[in-house]
């Protein structure tokens, strides 16, 4: 067994001897740490599968009554709070001097530790790390448990090469319900929301100002009231003026609209609860989970059904959808293997939705052209869905036999706001420059019909511009003009007389707007990302990491 340890007291009396840990069942190797009232150990079971711990060991002669009740809310917590992202008691034991709190061993150290080794940290790495507290903390929130301490010392990592965070130290947890409130003073300084000191009563909204420390003390390398002594420190709690951003500083609008919202000084214009789980730099709905692969699966089910029922507008949104589920997935997966073969999967899908997107551009033009065009048969829609949950990979589906026609839905152009003018546009050639189609045939028709009406050659003319700047592929100024003209020629058609005119007006018109909401899905779809990154990030994330533990 150990040694004993021994300290002086300050009355000259002989020095108290303070007994060594010491559980049967582990040998206590390295010391991790220590703080008022327990040290912690590193250790590792003497049989079986010689499973390494971190002890909590807790010196019972140190305890108060308030450490006292703060040790018993831990256990208690511990016990019942099992996530992903929370640090796991297995066991706790005691005996006549210690009480032991047997925990999940992180050898990553804290988070405290990762950041002054680096300073700061890049955006990626903090996002990633942010999306695993918030996971913890809305598991907590439902839960109605305020951790009450959070900071970089209290979140520990799984390991330096590809951390993952898990929360610690719930020693000044509460459950909390809504409207509840606190008196006593708890926390560390640094990281305690300014509602605790300067106003002594306070609520589970303190949470959420020591996440925004926290996320910029990550992205800036120090908390926003760092300080060199208590009295600088006690000042900037006081001081009411706001939190900002460091100038100098490269962040993305996100991150910074977040750290403002998070270090609100005033709790009732501070972020809530559910805005922080929904902000887009948290991003919760796409966070690394066991629970990414099964939603992507159910999206790509959808787009392979759009697809096999010749939606390609849907297809593609479906396919890019999951997509933003694929990647969290594989960057969950842990198997080198299986990260591979996910991946080969989401470039099949992702090839078919760039496959759709360039058929929906050739049938922009084959439909404006009104001839016939013959487009290659595409391949056929990814089959087999199950298979990606399976993590397998079959062999490539037959090409498709036919290519099926995209349903052509009647865009929504709203009358009421367009006005053109006999002159409007008087400067748009009627002599076109671009290649020559049965459709300009009609169109010259139905101009020359049109001379004595300066309002339907305004028309037209925004008309012809469109066509022009449809075969140039400058999609997005021929849909202005397209829905300009059309809104136009929709109101004023009815009080044209009967006759020929009318009738090629009314023919046309439903061709032309047909064309115009083929343009305008695929200006819906067309920037939608197809690219997966995860392998760049990863790797991008891997030698970040290696440089810093090296």
């Amino acid at each position: 067994m150990a040694s004993n340890q021994t300290t002086t007291n300050a009355s000259g009396a002989p020095p108290e001897v303070i007994p060594k840990p010491f559980l049967n069942l582990y040998v206590f190797t390295e010391k991790l740490g220590s703080g008022t009232y327990a040290t912690v150990y590193k250790a590792y079971r003497k049989s079986g599968e010689r499973e390494v711990v971190a002890i909590k060991c807790v010196l019972k002669s140190s305890l108060n009554r308030a450490s006292t009740e703060n040790l018993l809310t831990e256990i208690e917590l511990l016990k019942t709070l099992k996530h992903e992202h929370i640090v796991t008691l297995k066991d706790f034991l005691w005996d006549s001097n210690y009480i032991y709190l047997i925990m999940e061993y992180c050898n990553g150290g804290d988070l405290s530790r990762f950041i002054r080794s680096k300073r700061a940290l890049p955006e990626h790495i903090v996002k990633r790390f942010l999306q695993q507290i918030a996971s913890a903390m809305k598991f907590l929130w439902d839960k109605n448990v305020a951790h009450m301490d959070l900071k970089p010392q209290n979140i520990l990592l799984t390991s330096t090469a590809s951390p993952q965070i898990k929360l610690a130290d719930f020693g000044f947890a509460k459950h909390l319900f809504d409207g509840d409130r606190l008196h006593v003073m708890r926390g560390s300084p640094l990281y305690m929301a300014p509602e605790i000191i300067c106003r002594g009563t306070y609520d589970n909204r303190v949470d959420l100002w020591s996440i925004g420390v926290i996320l910029f003390e990550c992205l800036f390398g120090k908390a926003p009231f760092a300080s060199k002594s208590f009295k600088e420190l006690g000042e900037k709690i006081w001081d009411q003026k706001p939190i900002e951003i460091p100038p100098g500083v490269n962040v993305s609008d996100n991150a910074r609209d977040l750290i403002l919202r998070l270090l609100q000084r005033q709790p009732a214009r501070r972020i809530t609860f559910p805005e922080f789980f929904a902000h887009p730099f948290v991003d919760m709905e796409h966070i690394p989970s066991k629970d990414a692969l099964p939603k992507a699966t159910e999206i790509i089910a959808k787009a392979v059904k759009k697809d096999e029922e010749g939606d390609h507008k849907e297809a593609v949104k479906f396919y890019c959808e999951a997509l933003d589920f694929f990647m969290p997935a594989i960057h969950y997966e842990q198997s080198i293997e299986k990260k591979k073969m996910l991946r080969a999967k989401v470039k099949q899908y992702m090839d078919r939705a760039e496959t759709l997107k360039q058929l929906m551009r050739s049938e922009i033009h084959s439909h404006s052209q009104h001839k016939a065009v013959k487009l290659e048969s595409p391949p056929a829609t990814p089959s087999n869905v199950k298979m990606v949950t399976n993590i397998k990979i079959d062999t490539p589906p037959s090409p498709a036999s036919e290519v099926q026609t995209a349903k052509i839905v009647q865009p929504n152009i709203s009358t009421s706001k367009v006005n053109i003018s006999p002159n409007h546009n008087d400067d748009l050639p009627i002599k076109r420059t671009y290649s020559r189609t049965m459709s300009d045939d009609v169109l010259e028709e139905i101009m020359s019909m049109c001379t004595d009406s300066q309002e339907l050659m305004a028309i037209l003319k925004l008309i012809d511009a469109a066509l022009a700047e449809e075969q140039k592929e400058d999609y997005e100024q021929c849909l202005h003009h397209f829905e300009l003209a059309l809104g136009a020629l929709l109101k004023i058609l009815p009080a044209e007389p009967k006759g020929k005119r009318k009738e090629m007006l009314k023919s046309q018109l439903t061709k032309w707007m047909d064309t115009a909401e083929k343009i305008k899905s695929y200006l819906d779809i067309r920037n939608l990302s197809t690219k997966d990154t995860t392998a760049e990030e990863e790797l991008n994330e891997t030698t970040y990491l290696s440089k810093l533990n090296g």
